[in-house]
């Protein structure tokens, strides 16, 4: 019997590598939602293709058939899954606009699949509390928290000492470092392993895109802080690792392609053939690591301060980081100063409670506000 698939932020590269899969194994998914934010062209041929029950454009309208409902707007997100009812929940979406919908999944009792890691920088302990409660599992996508969920299969966190996630460095790596205020755009959004949005594209040259999966790990694990660290590794062969008490390593390595783990999370508990381009180890013989230069990559830091605040200070480096991107791909701001004002904006805030998602965006609001009002004083 397939499985009922919801595919949210379906134009995006996620997204597409999902509904890649999905077609692929018509006998095991059944896709039954999709939405996009504003790829109306793009989204008409998807549900052409796979005649979903519900389909949403958060930004225009979408022409479909009469058996696919169709809704607008970011609350049409989550019409197009009741009205769906899918059992798995796949959030592509990009940004704070995916938290919603992680939101319904979890108080659902649903599986969720999730690339959204904005959901667990603003609210890892409200969302994972959620999912305790009604029994929702929360499966990562993330390529480095998908790798640690593979090598911590069978085993017990308490036996765990540490996890290494591995970050390729993205393109200047080895950049002079006192030419990053001569970054373009243009230059930061040339990532030499992943094809991803604009947004995630800029933070992995920032490295906030890892300051998030700092995160995102510590709510997903049930990690402390100083149990999780970064390296640098350029090839992006080996995804991440762990390091048990008895000083055993396990890692899980493979080529950089977003359908691994994509695949994994859909078929779990199974693993499911998948024909693609195979490891050859003599290919990467010789796989390097490195420490992260916190001076080259500030954002890195940020993220041990928001576990140390607490409360809604994950919701405030998201939003502040959000904006400065936009900021910096618009030619507002150099690159080097998205990491500057968010380490101000997040050492201003004054931490408060998360009892739900109206505290969460409160905050997000708050984060906003200050970044653009920093961006105007210059």
């Amino acid at each position: 019997m397939s499985r009922p698939v919801a595919v949210l932020g379906s134009t995006g590269s996620v997204g597409t590598s999902a509904l890649r899969i999905i077609a692929d194994r018509p006998d095991m998914f059944e896709l039954v939602a999709l939405t996009a934010n504003r790829s109306a062209a793009q989204l008409e041929e998807q549900i052409r293709q796979f005649k979903p029950a519900a389909a949403c454009l958060v930004e225009g309208e979408v022409r479909a058939p009469a058996e696919t409902a169709c809704f607008q707007g970011s609350t049409g997100i989550l019409e197009a899954l009741e009205a769906a009812k899918p059992d798995i929940v796949l959030n592509g979406i990009t940004g704070a606009a995916g938290l919603p919908a992680s939101e319904w999944t979890l108080r659902q009792g649903l599986t969720l699949a999730l690339a959204n890691k904005e959901s667990l920088v603003m609210a890892g302990p409200y969302l994972l509390a959620l999912a305790a409660e009604s029994g929702a599992s929360i499966l990562p996508v993330d390529s480095e928290h998908c790798a640690i969920h593979q090598c911590l299969r069978g085993e017990r966190i308490d036996k765990l000492r540490r996890i290494y996630l591995t970050a390729s460095g993205g393109p200047f790596r080895s950049r002079e470092l006192s030419t990053f205020g001569e970054i373009t755009p243009e230059q930061a959004l040339k990532h030499p392993t992943w094809e991803m949005g604009p947004r995630i594209t800029v933070g992995s040259a920032t490295m906030m895109n890892k300051a998030f999966e700092i995160l995102e790990a510590r709510w997903l694990f049930g990690l402390e802080a100083e149990q999780i660290q970064v390296l640098i590794h350029p090839q992006s062969i080996v995804h991440s690792m762990v390091e048990f008490i008895d000083g055993s390593m396990i890692a899980q390595l493979g080529l950089p392609d977003m359908r691994v783990p994509i695949l994994y999370c859909l078929s779990y508990p199974e693993r499911t053939s998948f024909e693609f381009e195979p490891f050859d180890p003599l290919r990467f013989a010789n796989l390097e690591f490195m420490p992260v230069d916190h001076e080259r990559f500030p954002a890195v830091p940020l993220a041990y301060e928001t576990l140390s605040a607490g409360g809604d200070s994950g919701a405030v480096l998201n939003a502040a980081d959000e904006v400065m991107t936009g900021q910096f791909l618009d030619g507002h701001v150099r690159f080097p100063e998205i990491t500057e004002s968010v380490g101000r904006i997040l050492r201003d805030h004054r931490p408060g409670p998360i009892d739900n998602l109206d505290d969460v965006f409160a905050a997000d609001r708050s984060a906003r506000t200050a970044a653009l009002e920093q961006c105007n004083s210059k």
